[in-house]
């Protein structure tokens, strides 16, 4: 599932969506992104997690082992399911050095309306994926 991830050198990233289970709440959602922050910061992993009607998507950073580890362990957890990967891979450079995990919602912004106002494609998976990423990089200043 994450063999690309395996077979690269220096850094990668990983951008996923999922479905937040029915009874998440604002309080487990400061709780996994405090979380967050603090092991990637102790494992210098930057990236962004954005959540939109119960749905997450993420784009995490970093060296390939730290990278690995916390992919393994995200794939796991139990408070999302029906997870996809949208893409993986080398990185040339961080697109979010700046952030231990930022993170955005349908408050500060919609990944939905921005779609559908753009002309990316949500039916090719290259192309939706450059479209989150696209997204992700708009909603991090």
């Amino acid at each position: 599932m994450i063999n690309e991830l395996r077979d690269i050198d220096g850094l990668g990233y990983f951008l996923y969506r999922s479905s937040a289970l029915p009874d998440l709440g604002g309080g487990e959602l400061q709780q996994i992104l405090r979380s967050a922050r603090t092991h990637n910061q102790e494992l210098g992993l930057t990236g962004c997690l954005h959540y939109e009607d119960g749905m997450f998507f993420q784009w995490l950073e970093g060296p390939k082992d730290p990278l690995i580890s916390v992919v393994e362990t995200i794939l796991q957890d139990s408070r999302h399911s029906e997870i996809s990967i949208l893409d993986q891979g080398a990185l040339d450079h961080r697109r979010f050095q700046d952030w231990r995990m930022r993170f955005s919602d349908k408050d500060r912004a919609s990944l939905m309306d921005w779609f559908a106002s753009s002309e990316n494609s949500t039916f090719h998976r290259r192309d939706y994926a450059g479209g989150v990423v696209a997204f992700l990089m708009s909603v991090a200043i």
